[in-house]
């Protein structure tokens, strides 16, 4: 019987599951590879995608942090706010600079970042199946982190842009709510154009976005130059050191201010590290410290403008601009959040912690733009309902805060393994440098977990729910297969038996799609009850996917005879590209092997799956379970198998 302990997230062991053809899985190593974009294109593009959200957090996060302060005790003073200005600063600077530019970001999987590829990693380091657990549950909590960020990150981005009409026509506050609902469903609705047709204009946009940010900070830091004081680390340590447990507090809404550096290291597949790291040190980074020490200035050297120092900066008669420039801002980080959770739950998919979801691709010459229609009207209803239940971006700062300072605290932990066993580095500088860092991150979280009543459990919420239904649909699985095995008849004593059989064969190629190749799959069996015959041309088909990003092109396909005109055939995929099977059974012919599109049928069984009487399934995940096998998007449409082609045969199974 399955050992509980196996189900959760092995991603990366010599005995890791993987969903093939029937959802049931295989796994075998391999190699990928990336073509990415170069030059000052390839730096535009990563303004419009990597930096999208974090080049939108001066919109509220200096604004929070001083509310936070002002809320406490009535009156922020000017040395208040420089401290908050230089905590700010060196958020950026050590969490973004330090730690993901420099550090995090030479963790690749084969050119890949982000923190399924850290997990993968870092799994590979372990070796006893607890602790191979136990990394996979940080990965899997992070990961569920990401799409509470991913629900937040639309609703305060265009809350916070929508809110600037405040300041030009202040007539308009009652229409803030319904315009960024009003924009939310244009975002969300637009998805199904594709990110290519979306994101055409996101790199000059987001350039003039950080020019202004820079311009506009600039001519605030003259209003009081002095504030190039909190570039130094001691007006943060004055801070922390004299207000105690109030900067405690503050670090809560300080941590808003570098929200998206997740996105530098989880782009890094499509960007490459050198654009990343070009963009963020001598442009994104000095337009950012620009703006944030304007703001701070702004509010010293008048008082008023603290209920929206941002828009304040700017002259007014460029208020209405500015309000546009910063909703089409908004979107853009929107934009990259939506299409990261869409990559992000397609890798889940291809993985076996999620069922096989319907998958649009947007573009027929680049496969990463894609379009999951469920998850975005998931994530869109998400949004929108946390709109009108918190109504203003200071009030989702709580709950954006543990969402992103959560996913820093497990990217740190799985680091430390990385570092120390793959990276080979000394014991005394891991636990230096990432010792530091987990006490930073773990700072960052607590001062978060604070805000739990005031809007911190909305990413929890999402985090729990998305743990439960990984974990239950993995189990599940994994007692389909075990009962399966156990029913199962093994290919080598049907080939032996199959000589001496009766059977008919008739003209044609029938594709059997199934999960392990060394059973007979249930279709075979049952079509030869049913009908007695076989085709002239069988193919076994396993689909596997590989614990790399991308498979080498070499290593797609391979095929071995079982027997005259009977061969077994394996297709691999890396977990972030999309399996055609159909397409890639075209290049068997190079091999000997007969094979036409045209004559090819292709059986498969759909299990019935019910609770036995003596289950080792709760029957509360028994619900969840069989809710999720019947949602899931049919098998053949995931591998894109012509549906007039196909046979299926149902086989009932008792867990």
């Amino acid at each position: 019987m399955a050992d509980k302990d196996d189900i959760a997230l092995r991603s990366t062991s010599s005995d890791a599951s993987y969903p093939s053809a029937t959802g049931r899985p295989t796994v075998h190593p391999s190699e990928g590879h990336h073509a990415k974009p170069r030059g000052w294109g390839a730096l535009l593009a990563v303004l419009g995608v990597v930096y999208g959200d974090i080049g939108t957090s001066p919109l509220y996060a200096l604004q929070a942090s001083v509310r936070t302060v002002s809320g406490a005790t009535h009156k922020v003073m000017p040395s208040e706010i420089m401290g908050l200005a230089s905590l700010t600063f060196w958020a950026l600077f050590l969490v973004v600079t330090l730690k993901y530019v420099w550090l995090v970001m030479r963790a690749d999987h084969n050119g890949e970042g982000g923190i399924i590829a850290l997990t993968s990693l870092a799994q590979r380091v372990c070796h006893t199946k607890r602790t191979r657990y136990i990394v996979g549950m940080i990965g899997l909590i992070g990961t569920c982190l990401f799409f509470g960020d991913s629900v937040i990150t639309p609703a305060i981005s265009v809350l916070s842009a929508v809110e600037g009409v405040e300041i030009s026509v202040p007539a308009a506050k009652p229409f803030i709510i319904p315009a960024a609902v009003a924009v939310l469903v244009c975002l969300f609705a637009a998805q199904a154009l594709g990110t290519g047709k979306i994101g055409r204009a996101f790199g000059p946009v987001m350039l003039l976005w950080f020019l202004a940010l820079g311009i506009f900070g600039a001519r605030g830091i003259m209003l009081h130059p002095s504030i190039l004081w909190a570039l130094s680390p001691w007006a943060a340590f004055h801070f922390v050191a004299t207000h105690g447990l109030l900067s405690f507090f503050a670090l809560g809404t300080v941590v808003l201010s570098v929200t998206g550096a997740e996105a530098l290291y989880a782009d890094m597949g499509h960007f490459g590290r050198s654009p990343i790291r070009c963009a963020w040190l001598f442009f994104v980074l000095p337009c950012l410290t620009l703006n944030y020490l304007g703001q701070a200035a702004l509010m010293i050297h008048s008082p008023a403008t603290m209920a929206n120092p941002f828009y304040f900066l700017a002259p007014h008669w460029i208020q209405v601009p500015l309000l546009l420039l910063a909703t089409m801002a908004t979107v853009i980080a929107s934009q990259a959040g939506i299409s990261g959770s869409f990559s992000l739950c397609r890798q889940l998919v291809q993985l076996g912690y999620l069922p096989l979801m319907r998958i649009v691709h947007t573009n027929p010459y680049e496969e990463a733009q894609i379009y999951m229609p469920t998850l975005n009207w998931l994530l869109a209803s998400g949004a929108i309902l946390l709109v009108f239940t918190f109504r203003s971006s200071e009030a989702l700062a709580g709950a954006y805060g543990i969402a992103v300072t959560g996913t820093f605290l497990c990217t740190t932990i799985l680091s430390t393994l990385v570092f120390r066993r793959i990276f080979h580095w000394r014991p005394i500088m891991v636990d230096v440098v990432f010792g530091f860092y987990f006490l930073l991150d773990g700072t960052f979280f607590a001062a978060n977990i604070l805000k739990i009543p005031d809007g911190g459990w909305v990413p929890l919420t999402i985090a729990t729910g998305l743990v439960t239904i990984m974990t239950t649909w993995q189990y599940g699985q994994q007692l389909v297969r075990i009962r399966e095995r156990a029913d199962s008849v093994p290919m080598a004593s049907f080939l032996a038996r199959l000589t001496q059989s009766q059977t008919i064969h008739v003209p044609g190629i029938s594709v059997f799609l199934t999960a392990d190749p060394e059973l007979v799959p249930d279709a075979l069996l049952l079509n030869l009850r049913h009908n007695h015959i076989l085709h002239d041309h069988t193919l076994f088909v396993t689909v596997v996917t590989l614990e790399q990003p991308e498979a080498d092109p070499g290593q797609r396909l391979t095929v071995q005879e079982l027997a005259p005109h009977m061969h077994r055939v394996i297709l691999r995929y890396g977990f972030m590209e999309m399996p055609n099977v159909p397409l890639a059974l075209t290049q068997i012919t190079r091999l000997g092997v007969y094979f036409d599109p045209i004559q090819a049928s292709y059986f498969i069984s759909h299990d019935i799956v019910f609770r036995s009487q003596v289950s080792r399934i709760a029957l509360w995940r028994m619900w969840i379970f069989l809710f999720l096998l019947n949602n899931a998007t049919p098998v053949t449409e995931f591998f894109r198998v012509p549906p007039e082609r196909v046979v299926e045969f149902s086989v009932r199974i008792a867990i």
